[in-house]
Order: C-alpha cells, then sequence, then structure tokens
C-alpha cells in the first residue's frame, strides 16, 4: 500500500516539474520574440475603451506636415491591415513595432531596431508640445516603459498596430488611455534626410 501511495506521489511530483519546466519554456519563447515587448492583450471596445476612439484622418493637411509627409502617407496606407504579434509586412499583419519599421524602410529607407524598447533609444528625444508628423510615440502598455510605440501623424493623432484581433489604426493621444501611458517621443528624420530620400539621393 504505501508502494502505492508513494508511487502515486511521485507521478504527480514529475508531472508538476514537467508543468513547470514548460511554462518556463514557453515563457522565454515570448520573451525572445520581436514586437511591441510582450504579448499583447485583447482590449474591449466597448465605450470608453482604446478602442473607442478610432478616428479618421480627413483633416490632415500632408503639405503642412513638411518632413514627415511620406512617412504619414505611409503609415496611413497600412490603415486597415490586421495585427499580428511578431508581424512586419502588409501581406501578413503587424505588431506595433513591426509596422513602425515597415514604414520606415518604405518611406525613408531606413532600418530600425526591431523592438519598441530598442526603438526608444534611437533618434532625439522630443517634448509632447513639439511632436511633428513621422515621430515616433511611446507608450507603456504592459506594465513596462517603451512597451507600445506608434507614428505621430499630427493634429493630436498617431498610427498604430494595437493589439490582437484588432487592425492598425488611427487614434487620439488625448484619449484617456493612450494620455496616461504615454512614455515619450522620439525624432529619428529630420527636413535634410527626407529631402535626400525624396530625390534619390
Amino acid at each position: 500500500m504505501r508502494s502505492t501511495v508513494k508511487s502515486s506521489s511521485s507521478s504527480v511530483a514529475l508531472r508538476g516539474r514537467r508543468a513547470c519546466l514548460a511554462a518556463g519554456f514557453a515563457a522565454a519563447v515570448v520573451l525572445a520574440l520581436p514586437g511591441c515587448s510582450v504579448t499583447p492583450a485583447r482590449r474591449a471596445s466597448a465605450a470608453g475603451g482604446p478602442d473607442a476612439d478610432a478616428d479618421e484622418p480627413d483633416d490632415l493637411d500632408l503639405a503642412a506636415a513638411g518632413a514627415g509627409s511620406e512617412i504619414v502617407m505611409q503609415a496611413l496606407a497600412n490603415v486597415g491591415k490586421p495585427y499580428r504579434w511578431g508581424g512586419s509586412n502588409p501581406e501578413n499583419g503587424f505588431d506595433c513595432s513591426g509596422l513602425v519599421a515597415h514604414v520606415y524602410d518604405d518611406a525613408v529607407g531606413m532600418k530600425l531596431p526591431r523592438t519598441s524598447r530598442q526603438m526608444s533609444r534611437s533618434g532625439k528625444g522630443i517634448v509632447k508640445s513639439r511632436l511633428a508628423a513621422g515621430d515616433l510615440v511611446f507608450f507603456n502598455t504592459s506594465r513596462r516603459p517603451y512597451s507600445h510605440v506608434g507614428i505621430y501623424i499630427g493634429r493630436g493623432r498617431f498610427v498604430h498596430a494595437p493589439s490582437s484581433g484588432s487592425l492598425v489604426r488611427v487614434e487620439r493621444m488625448t484619449h484617456r488611455y493612450w494620455a496616461s501611458r504615454y512614455d515619450g517621443a522620439r525624432r529619428l528624420v529630420t527636413p535634410s534626410q527626407t529631402s535626400q530620400t525624396s530625390q534619390g539621393g
């Protein structure tokens, strides 16, 4: 009888150890993959939630966007594309950093780091009151600094790939959800760089 109990206890312990090892391996894989730092959770679309403030950029003046106009146009061209964690192309979908990297590569031929955290170390820091079209805006959406990134397009709005189950969209930075999680901005492109790119230089 004692032998049976001991054998049963050993089996339970073994299964427990295997479960822990599997969970640890899964967590390591998640953290190693590119994207917005961690696996984004699905966000509710109920009134007042972060998905409720999607906006249409009909009143944008691209001429006034200056150096960032090409970046803005490329960002808007991807609005409506599906979110896909680890995605970095319009065919398969984007995560937040994959969208930004794709847009910058297409618009100005600039190769960016793959994660939002790495992008937050690029370029020049910009205060919120001096944001310009094409700047990168960062948010803390998973209790980690710079865990989400989007592209500022002017008039207080940005384009981003929000979360699993959603689409690339335009949203207002003044929305309570985003305003409370704002982490700063970086400027990666100067007027001279954009001018040279557009001229093929």
